[in-house]
């Protein structure tokens, strides 16, 4: 079987909602991210030969599939198709494991593969209104029935199944608003950002945030502990990484950074949603033949504290190794460009603390969840 390289890995800021790129077309903020991945690796685009990317709420100017419309909005050329992959908030990584197993295969040696979403332009669940996916589902309400199905009752549930109280669930969020700003600060993301327009910076990290602050803040839910403050911000974004075969990187004179070691995705209770990571990452684990302890850098999306820090509870990760530079709760998450947002920082994380092994994994609609385990070359 092919081996997967990653060859380049670039994103853009994540602009606030209304924020920085909230006027950028969703087709052009994908674009700036692919012909910058291109010309760092210095690769001609007419070798590529399938561009993957991760998009949720695929409506107005997210429609059409956003792929392809990106790669031609960048002026790339017309015979490379595209196609768009909605597993969730799993879409952008969803997409990179499509991309890698199409290598693998040999039916590929050069394939595009990230995500993007304007979530100032299409609002959070636009594509699910009015009714829903479960909602005139017969089959679904004679299987689970009529319950709330919301990731911020999961939130509040998984809180209540792992005894986590609203203090605990705050200082992880303020921990990650501090990681983010440390690596702001220190400039750790500018190797992987390339600026679009005026906005060249994460814009969700809060300098002015405070435990007294966030304990200030209602509750979502009735009786519930999750807050605005320990949830993911609303975001836009997007990311592109460039996934190689052995031949590819051979023929194009490419430098590969890390090699794919390990890609599955597993399901779990739909209701509960958001605790499917802990099961695929135990899954993903013995498949690799590695322990949590190989694993240098660990990137657990931060849809909800809660849900890392069950996370972390169930596999004895060390705490110091999870999203070191902050997570979705200070940097924002841009649902279908998160995943390969996340692999991005992840590489580049490895690079800069010369770790071997890193481990990605999100919570996702429908109660998945995606495993990426890459080692750095």
């Amino acid at each position: 079987m092919e081996t997967a390289y990653l060859a380049g890995a670039v994103r853009t800021p994540v602009g606030r909602r209304g924020g920085g790129l909230a006027g950028v077309h969703p087709a052009d903020l994908a674009g700036h991210a692919i012909a910058e991945l291109l010309d760092r690796a210095g690769v001609d685009p007419a070798a590529v030969d399938d561009v993957i990317l991760g998009c949720v709420d695929t409506i107005g100017p997210q429609s059409g599939d956003i792929a392809r419309t990106s790669w031609l909005a960048a002026g790339l050329p017309e015979h490379v198709p595209g196609v768009t992959v909605d597993r969730q908030c799993g879409s952008g990584q969803q997409a990179v494991h499509f991309a890698a197993q199409a290598v693998m295969s040999g039916t590929a040696d050069l394939v595009v593969a990230g995500g993007v979403q304007s979530m100032s332009q299409v609002p959070i669940g636009s594509a699910m209104a009015p009714d829903g996916p479960y909602l005139k589902s017969k089959g679904w309400a004679a299987r689970y029935g009529d319950q709330e199905v919301s990731q911020f009752r999961s939130a509040d549930d998984i809180a209540a199944k792992w005894g986590l109280p609203r203090a605990e669930l705050e200082q992880w969020a303020l921990s990650s608003h501090l990681r983010a700003i440390h690596a702001i600060d220190e400039g750790r993301f500018r190797a992987e950002t390339v600026p679009v327009g005026g906005c060249g910076t994460d814009e969700g990290p809060r300098r002015d945030t405070s435990a007294e602050r966030m304990a200030a803040l209602p509750a979502l839910r009735p009786a519930g502990v999750t807050t605005a403050a320990t949830s993911s911000q609303i975001a836009d974004g997007a990311a592109a990484l460039l996934v190689a075969s052995g031949h590819a990187v051979r023929a194009h004179g490419l430098r590969p950074r890390a090699v794919i070691r390990h890609l599955s995705a597993r399901g779990g209770d739909p209701v509960l949603m958001l605790t499917a990571p802990i099961e695929a990452t135990a899954h993903a684990l013995r498949r690799a033949g590695l322990k949590t302890a190989d694993i240098d850098r660990f990137e657990i999306n931060e849809a909800f504290a809660s849900v890392v820090l069950a996370w972390l509870h169930e596999t004895g990760a060390d705490p110091q190794k999870v999203n070191v530079n902050g997570g979705a709760i200070a940097l924002g998450h841009p649902l279908g460009a998160t995943g390969a947002r996340l692999l991005t920082s992840l590489l580049h994380e490895l690079e800069r603390c010369g770790g071997r092994y890193g481990l990605l994994t999100m919570c996702e609609g429908g109660g998945q969840a995606n495993v990426t385990v890459i080692e750095r070359l």
